[in-house]
């Protein structure tokens, strides 16, 4: 019986590991945005996560993105203010407004805002909450930004972050503060004055005015009728 030997030593089989893909957590109503795409292009792994607050979160930075219309209408509403507070929560945080190659920022015609008052409010937000602001000219822009900020921090953030609660007093002046055109000061003014906004409602538009000026006109929308 002959018996043959296999003289050729086997072969080893190398198996490279993949490096481990950055991994960035968008919240979920940013699934229609253009830069989730281009991330992942750029080889990050996305998760979409409901955030409580902010849109992104690159490692231990938290990133609220707003074109330039949604900038300016949240900055009307004053839906940003509470965002800008809620962003208090991390060390790290930043404001991304979306853009300037597809919007003019300060144009008055377009927006209906004063550009002064868009610049004051620009630098309040610079100032009085120290949040950086970092202006992109489009979605490929926001994500090459992001892509650069995901590779050079290391450090991951929790996502315990909740949405700041507002106490009674703070409730109260925000829902004025919602009508257009007013604003903290005016707001706490006629809280002090009526306590109470079922009062305010209900006070005669002359009796307002006495306290602030030509600006009462917006509560006479109360008695306007829905089309």
């Amino acid at each position: 019986m002959n018996t043959f030997y296999n003289i050729f030593p086997k072969k080893k089989i190398i198996i490279k590991n993949e490096p481990k893909k950055e991994k960035i957590i968008i919240d979920y109503r940013e699934k229609n945005c253009l830069i989730a795409s281009e991330l992942k292009k750029a080889g990050f792994e996305i998760e979409f996560k409901e955030l409580k607050v902010a849109d992104y979160i690159v490692k231990d930075v938290a990133l609220e993105r707003k074109t330039i219309s949604d900038f300016i209408s949240s900055m009307i509403n004053r839906r940003l203010l509470k965002q800008l507070e809620e962003l208090q929560q991390y060390e790290n945080k930043m404001l991304v407004i979306e853009g300037l190659d597809e919007q003019e920022m300060y144009s008055e015609e377009n927006s209906g805002v004063n550009a002064n008052a868009i610049r004051g409010f620009l630098l309040s937000i610079l100032l009085k909450y120290k949040i950086p602001i970092l202006f992109t000219k489009n979605s490929e822009d926001t994500a090459k930004f992001i892509s650069i900020l995901a590779r050079k921090k290391k450090k991951e953030l929790p996502l315990n972050i909740k949405k700041k609660s507002l106490n009674k007093k703070e409730q109260l002046q925000f829902i004025i503060e919602s009508f257009p055109g007013i604003g903290p000061k005016t707001a706490k003014k006629l809280l002090k004055e009526f306590k109470t906004i079922k009062e305010i409602i209900n006070a005669p538009i002359e009796k307002i005015k006495t306290i602030i000026g030509i600006k009462a006109d917006i509560f006479k929308i109360l008695n306007d009728e829905y089309f």
